[in-house]
């Protein structure tokens, strides 16, 4: 068995190796499609990041608000809905059903709906991780803001959901990664992203073990960026004792 990394430099289209490996004047080679497609990887995976964060965040603080029972369950019944529904089929619930359903989404692009079905479903789990860190702060954190005369939203925002999200931030590390691996299924509606173009290169040029080692090697290297820059994040925004003290003085 040989192996021939130069498919990379082979132009799409003629099959040609063409010298440095990115093409010029128009031509494309694998190299240049490859780092398109990984392009396409990172865009779907921040913008899911993104939309995840933002309604995660909302409805697990949403389903701490114990005077709000029926808020409660409307939080619960949307993480349970998106967390149990595999991810593949939401996105061809998004993809097929819901521009049937609903006539205006029939213009939306198959890459915007990718970024809906993979925030909606990672915004589940963060969700319930936002609970999880809300609850593990002692409860003296909540009186503190009230004794200060604060609102509701202000105890949230100036006092809870700020230590919260400290505590959170290595589940969060674990999520950031995973959606950038679960962006893996957007080639099941032709979003041109790493996936694809692996199944679509090794069928052409045959030569699969070249075309998912480096696949995977992008992969590894995206991983491995998120993991370093959470860890950053974490140095950064760690208060000591946080989590003892939050043991030791109990949920609310």
């Amino acid at each position: 068995m040989s192996w021939d990394w130069q498919v990379f430099c082979e132009d799409t289209l003629t099959r040609e190796a063409i010298q440095g490996c990115f093409g010029k004047g128009g031509d494309i080679t694998y190299l240049d499609w490859m780092l398109s497609a990984w392009g396409w990887t990172v865009s779907v995976s921040v913008l899911a990041l993104a939309l995840a964060l933002v309604v995660g965040s909302l409805v697990g603080t949403l389903r701490t608000l114990q005077d709000r029972p029926m808020v409660v369950r409307l939080g619960n019944a949307w993480v349970e809905l998106f967390r149990n529904i595999p991810l593949l089929v939401q996105i061809f619930l998004w993809y097929h059903v819901v521009p049937t359903l609903f006539p205006v989404m029939r213009g939306v692009s198959g890459f915007v709906l990718v970024v809906l079905a993979l925030g909606f479903f990672t915004s589940a789990r963060i969700a319930e991780q936002v609970r999880s860190g809300i609850q593990a702060l002692p409860r003296g954190q909540r009186y503190a803001g009230m004794a200060m005369g604060f609102t509701t939203f202000q105890t949230y925002r100036y006092v809870l959901l700020p230590m919260a999200f400290r505590i959170i931030i290595p589940p969060l590390t674990s999520e950031t990664m995973n959606i950038f691996k679960n962006s893996s299924v957007a080639f099941a509606v032709s979003v041109a992203e790493l996936t694809m173009f692996a199944m679509q290169a090794q069928e052409e040029t045959s030569r699969g073990i070249e075309v998912y080692l480096a696949v995977t090697g992008l992969y590894i290297v995206s991983a491995f960026a998120i993991n370093r820059i959470m860890a950053f994040i974490e140095k950064r925004a760690r208060v000591p004792g946080l989590i003892v003290a939050g043991g030791a003085g109990g949920g609310h």
